[in-house]
């Protein structure tokens, strides 16, 4: 129980992981794991905060050191979640936030068993389309493109141990969802040796 627990969020581009996310982290137990990339910082963006930027010959050395739960190559840049900070966290009993793709999450189920991969799905494919369209942001190609993937995504939800639905304003209701499931995720048996100690019966 003092553990903290891995939780992984993946889901459609559109249907509100990080408002989800945000609202997660307003609870002090939980924290958000930065991600490392070897792609130069943009404006505004803090070492440590929106990401931690390494070389890519860094990079590939914690690859080789297996030091990464998980990573990707995109673009001629690599991203990744290093070990380090997830298991100090969880050391620390907090429980971490991860949010990544499907493929980077069965990375890290693979690597560890005991994370919990959360799917957030949209209503229907058709509300995922209009909040797309809602953002204003991107031009029909993209849209297109973004659904296309939102599909495949779907296809690999039964690898994931929970599926919720974010609703367009019911984002603070799938959030106390998600603390429901971590909350029973720490109260199971699996997760603990569990000893009842026999009454002592004195005379």
């Amino acid at each position: 129980m003092n553990k903290g627990l891995l939780l992984v969020i993946s889901g459609p581009a559109g249907v509100g992981k990080g408002t989800v996310i945000k609202k997660l982290l307003e609870n002090k137990d939980y924290v958000f794991s930065v991600s490392a990339t070897t792609r130069s910082p943009r404006t505004g963006e803090e070492d440590g905060i929106n990401y931690y930027f390494v070389t890519k010959n860094e990079f590939q050395r914690k690859i080789r050191a297996n030091e990464m739960l998980e990573y990707a190559e995109y673009v001629g840049n690599f991203y990744g979640t290093p070990r380090s900070f997830v298991m100090s966290k969880l050391g620390e009993g907090k429980n971490v936030v991860l949010e990544i793709d499907t493929a980077g999450a069965l990375q890290v189920k693979s690597q560890m068993p005991d994370a919990v991969l959360v799917f957030i799905g949209p209503p229907s494919m058709e509300n995922l389309e209009e909040r797309l369209r809602g953002r204003g942001t991107e031009d029909e190609s993209v849209i297109e493109r973004r659904m296309k993937t939102a599909k495949k995504e779907l296809g690999f939800i039964n690898k994931y141990d929970y599926c919720v639905i974010n609703d367009d304003s019911a984002w603070e209701k799938t959030a106390r969802e998600i603390e429901a499931i971590v909350l029973a995720e720490k109260h199971s048996v699996k997760r603990k040796n569990v000893i009842i100690p026999e009454k002592n019966n004195r005379q």
